[in-house]
């Protein structure tokens, strides 16, 4: 069946300005790093699929255990049953976790994973007879679209029109050398933080804002000093992205709690998890069932979904991968070093690199944000050129699937270097 514009008149895309937005592309299949749709022509996918596709499109090894466990189980309620995938997963993820981990509980995405993780830290001072209620985030944060995701994340457009319902926050900045002193005296007047959920080194959403590991961990020794809950937000930057299998292998100082999702499952079926200590499960285990923590969903712990993230799991054990993963870091480092010298009509600021992802500013005479209209006259160029990148308003940021090639990776550095020597948007 060939898709016509007409066949998509009842579809509301996500994050899609509605009114003159560009004619979606049918995509009919997936190879590797490329897209392809029912014309036959292909693009790079420069961003993973929102950042979920880690190994690619289509993988035959994640394919084939999903036809072998569909055949099998593809889904049974969670409360009073358990099955193999979950088991396996469980215990795969908890040795890849900082050893004070212990229990893994599932959800369905990225933002459910860090609804539970807030109300989880909230429930646990309730359970222990404390009273701890205030929540601890910083600027340019984002946690997800659910309620209390939005709540713990920066007020922006994302979430203006929800802000009267939005529980309040306290919000500080990342920490520097410059500020460490300043915020650890702030939050040293606050009373009853409950906890802090931070996106560990690089806050995706917010701008691909990257930060120094050494005043953070300063940051988070003080912080667990007054006994306040760490929530590490590993949704985008978990499974390599920043270098390390978690950016919080980078950091001295680890999380009670750790959320995950997005490249989990290899991009292949829709997961969430929340790891936890000891500590914080003790909290519920108890006599009087009002400690009972009552939360759940439908697809919780599906099978077929778990299954993929086991695949996957093996997948970034192998050397190929990790050695994938090392060239890509590599040669995003080289293409800032080149931007920085080349000559373009299109100045660009702010080059940056962590782990696997490159980001940079294209200058404009419009604020630094995710209006700025660059971003769709960028992706409409890319697109005609075969290259999926979507921006962040005019914030340029490259984030390719491991198994992406070297000729793949060149022509996606080509794309850009020519959209800047074009120098339409001057």
């Amino acid at each position: 069946m060939t898709l016509k514009e007409k066949d998509l008149q009842y579809i509301w895309h996500p994050y899609t300005h509605q009114k003159n937005m560009l004619p979606p592309i049918p995509i009919v299949k997936g190879e590797g790093a490329l897209l392809i749709d029912q014309e036959g022509k292909t693009y790079i996918d420069a961003i993973s699929s929102w950042w979920v596709n880690i190994h690619g499109h289509a993988h035959p090894y994640i394919a084939e255990k999903l036809f072998e466990q569909a055949k099998k189980l593809e889904h049974v309620i969670f409360t009073g049953f358990t099955h193999e995938p979950a088991v396996t997963l469980a215990t795969g993820l908890i040795n890849l976790l900082p050893p004070n981990f212990s229990k893994i509980f599932y959800s369905d995405n990225g933002s459910t994973a860090t609804e539970v993780a807030i109300k989880m830290s909230l429930q646990y001072w309730l359970n222990i007879g404390e009273k701890k209620s205030k929540i601890l985030a910083f600027n340019h944060s984002y946690h997800g679209d659910t309620f209390g995701a939005m709540s713990v994340s920066n007020r922006s457009i994302f979430n203006a029109a929800f802000e009267d319902k939005l529980f309040d926050v306290i919000f500080i900045d990342t920490p520097g050398s410059d500020n460490l002193q300043q915020l650890i005296a702030f939050i040293g007047l606050q009373t009853d933080i409950a906890c802090f959920i931070y996106e560990p080194l690089l806050q995706g959403a917010g701008g691909m804002l990257m930060y120094e590991p050494e005043p953070m961990n300063d940051l988070l020794t003080y912080i667990r000093s007054q006994n306040i809950l760490c929530i590490a937000d590993e949704v985008l930057t978990g499974f390599y992205r920043t270098g390390t299998f978690f950016a919080s292998d980078q950091l001295e100082v680890k999380p009670d709690v750790i959320c995950l999702s997005k490249a989990l499952t290899g991009g292949t079926m829709a997961l969430g998890v929340t790891a936890c200590t000891q500590k914080i499960y003790d909290a519920f285990v108890s006599d009087d069932k009002a400690r009972t923590f009552y939360h759940g969903h439908s697809f919780t712990a599906n099978p077929l979904a778990c299954t993929a993230a086991i695949a996957s799991l093996h997948l970034l054990q192998k050397d190929e991968c990790l050695a994938n993963i090392q060239w890509i870091c590599k040669k995003q480092e080289e293409f800032l070093s080149e931007l920085s010298i080349s000559k373009k009509k299109l100045e660009t600021k702010n080059h940056r690199v962590c782990g696997t992802i490159a980001a940079f500013e294209i200058i404009t005479s419009q604020s630094d944000n995710y209006l700025n209209n660059l971003g769709t006259l960028f992706t409409e160029f890319c697109i005609n050129n075969g290259v999926y990148l979507r921006p962040l308003g005019n914030t340029i940021y490259i984030m390719p699937p491991y198994c992406i090639t070297d000729e793949q990776l060149s022509k996606i550095y080509d794309v850009i270097l020519a959209f800047l020597a074009q120098g339409e948007m001057a």
